[in-house]
């Protein structure tokens, strides 16, 4: 069992930056492949980015490359998203989900394919 808290969520303004984090407790993160997902208001949640276990492939929905990235931090037991140039259309609750998995080169990009999930992170974009 795996534990995931994010933080990093807030207020900021269009074309800026922000920085979730997503600590993992219970279990190390190196065995898992990481996923983080969006919801905005009256929507459905979306896949955003994906990191292998190996941290050796990353996946990205089509309106956050190249702006956002997704990275961890091992021996933090963290997972990043940086997201810059942010935009209104980017204002959501962001999760982040692990897979455990013995599988170290695939990223996994559909809900049904995690296990654990966090409670989520508020970001707000103003225009």
């Amino acid at each position: 069992q795996v534990q995931l808290v994010e933080s990093g969520g807030g207020l900021v303004q269009a074309g800026g930056s922000l920085r979730l984090s997503c600590v993992a407790s219970g279990r190390t993160l190196s065995n898992y492949a990481m996923g983080w997902f969006r919801q905005a208001p009256g929507k459905e949640r979306e896949f955003v980015a994906a990191l292998s276990r190996s941290s050796g492939a990353t996946d990205y929905t089509d309106s956050v490359k190249g702006r956002f990235t997704i990275s961890r931090d091992n021996a933090k037991n963290t997972v990043y998203l940086q997201m810059n140039s942010v935009r209104p259309e980017d204002t959501a609750v962001y999760f982040c989900a692990a897979r455990n998995t013995t599988m170290i080169f695939p990223v996994f990009t559909t809900q049904r394919e995690y296990d654990y999930w966090g409670q989520g992170t508020r970001v707000t974009v103003s225009s």
